[in-house]
C-alpha cells in the first residue's frame, strides 16, 4: 500500500511516519502531485499557522491537488482546519473541502487547548473498535463547530467537533499519532478504509 504523507513544511510529518512504521506500514513524504495521486492513501498532517501554511501549498499547487483527490484522504490537526472553506486565523481562505470555518476559542478559555480528551458521539467506521469517551490528545487553539459532517466531538467549554468526514475526505482536530493505542487504532481503521 503506497501511503503518501504530504509534506509542505508545516507537518509533524516525523510523528506520522513513525506511527504509520509502529503499525507495521511505510509512509512516504512528498510534496510532489504526482506522487500524492497515485498513492492509495493520503495522510495531510499541520502544525502551525493557517495563512502561512496555504501560502505554502498554494506555492506548490497543493491547494488545487488535495480537494480534488479520490481516495481516502486524512487530515490531522491544522490540515482539518485547512480542509475549511475559511479560518478565522489570519482571515484565511482554505481549501473548501468541507463548507464550515474554524474558529478561535472564545475568552476566557485558555489557548492553546493542550492536553488529553474525551471523543464521542463516534460515527464512521474511522472509529471501529474506539470506545465512547475514548481519550486522544489536543493541541489546538482554533476548533471547527459541529455540523452535519461531524463524525465526532469533543468538549472544552463547548462541544466541537473532534473528527469531520465528507466523501473520501476525513480529518482529526487530535492527533492520532500521538494518541496512545486510541490513536493507532484510528490510524489503522484509515489505513482498511
Amino acid at each position: 500500500m503506497k501511503i503518501a504523507i504530504i509534506d509542505y513544511g508545516a507537518g509533524n510529518v516525523k510523528s506520522v511516519q513513525f506511527a504509520l512504521e509502529r503499525l507495521g506500514y511505510s509512509g512516504f513524504l512528498t510534496s510532489k502531485p504526482a506522487e500524492i495521486q497515485s498513492a492509495d492513501k493520503v495522510i495531510f498532517p499541520g502544525v502551525g499557522e493557517a495563512k502561512t501554511a496555504m501560502t505554502a501549498l498554494k506555492k506548490q499547487g497543493l491547494d488545487k491537488i488535495i480537494p480534488q483527490l479520490r481516495q481516502p484522504v486524512l487530515g490531522i490537526c491544522l490540515g482539518m482546519q485547512l480542509m475549511c472553506e475559511k479560518s478565522e486565523e489570519g482571515n484565511t481562505s482554505c481549501m473548501g473541502i468541507f463548507p464550515l470555518e474554524s474558529k478561535i476559542f472564545p475568552k476566557p478559555l485558555k489557548i492553546p487547548h493542550v492536553g488529553w480528551n474525551q471523543i464521542e458521539s463516534l460515527k464512521t467506521s474511522l472509529f471501529k473498535a474506539i470506545d465512547e469517551k475514548a481519550f486522544t490528545y489536543f493541541v489546538h487553539s482554533y476548533f471547527v463547530p459541529t455540523s452535519e459532517f461531524t463524525i465526532a466531538t469533543s468538549n472544552y467549554g463547548f462541544e466541537f467537533s473532534a473528527a469531520l468526514s465528507k466523501n473520501n475526505f476525513y480529518a482529526c482536530q487530535f492527533h492520532p499519532e500521538k494518541s496512545s493505542s486510541t490513536g493507532e487504532q484510528i490510524l489503522k481503521n484509515f489505513l482498511m478504509l
